[in-house]
């Protein structure tokens, strides 16, 4: 314990602690016969802190005392908050959906225009069902705007709330880049990262073959097999999505599961 008394007019007092055992000070004050007694007591405390470096104490803590003759200034030093670049990193969550079966019976219909079948309707209302029972719930979707991805998420809207009220893009380019080989995985990754934010933590991309199966097996490292209306559930951590494709890199992502609509699959 540290004690100083001083009767001085006007004085600017910094305490020499260590950190780890610093305790903001306790001041009291009187004045006795019109002279200035100011008593300043500092105790310690056993708690440590991992950083001990010894140092002037510059205070943010302002405490004055002012009579018609003397005044007292105290700063003494307080914990800052973490900022955000010390945040921990979190689980970001990313749903690879394949479109629910498509119907061919009008061949007159383009590839992109091809609308569901019914069975494929069908499992569309199952997936929906399986991803809310395992919490697995998109805040943000991107999507092909083919016509058959376009219904099987207005399927999935219609049967559970969450879909409805996630933020939904449509993109041509993952109708397209589903074609072209090993360039699927580092398309949506750029796409995510743009159009996402650090607070959303689930992400569902909906798209086609063989592109759909060929990035759930990059980003994984493993085999990955994704029939009509199956997801692929990947997880990794960082403290953005940007981070998390960093860190987690081609193979780097965790394999959570499968989901199939049906048992049969």
């Amino acid at each position: 314990m540290n004690a100083v008394t001083v009767s001085v007019s006007n004085i600017t007092l910094l305490v020499l602690e260590p950190i780890s055992i610093f305790r903001p000070p306790q001041v009291s004050a009187c004045f006795p016969n019109n002279k200035s007694l100011i008593s300043v007591k500092s105790s310690t405390s056993r708690r440590r802190i991992r950083r001990n470096p010894m140092r002037l104490v510059p205070l943010t803590r302002s405490s004055s005392l002012s009579s018609s003759s003397s005044s007292l200034t105290i700063e003494t030093v307080e914990g800052q908050a973490p900022s955000e670049s010390e945040s921990e990193p979190v689980t970001r969550r990313l749903i690879l959906l394949r479109h629910a079966m498509s119907s061919w019976e009008d061949t007159s219909l383009r590839d992109h225009d091809r609308p569901l079948s019914k069975a494929g309707q069908a499992d569309a209302a199952r997936v929906s069902h399986k991803l809310q029972q395992l919490g697995w719930i998109p805040e943000l979707i991107l999507s092909s705007n083919a016509l058959r991805t376009r219904e099987t998420l207005k399927i999935m809207q219609g049967q559970v709330r969450g879909f409805l009220e996630a933020e939904v893009h449509f993109f041509s380019s993952f109708y397209s880049i589903a074609a072209m080989d090993g360039q699927t995985a580092d398309h949506i990754q750029q796409v995510i990262c743009k159009y996402t934010r650090d607070e959303i933590l689930t992400v569902m991309c909906m798209g086609h073959n063989r592109g759909w199966e060929e990035a759930a097996s990059m980003l994984t490292g493993a085999s990955v097999e994704l029939k009509t209306c199956n997801a692929a559930l990947l997880e990794a951590t960082g403290k953005s999505w940007e981070e998390a494709f960093a860190l987690a890199g081609l193979g780097g992502w965790k394999l959570q599961g499968i989901v199939k609509p049906s048992s049969s699959q």
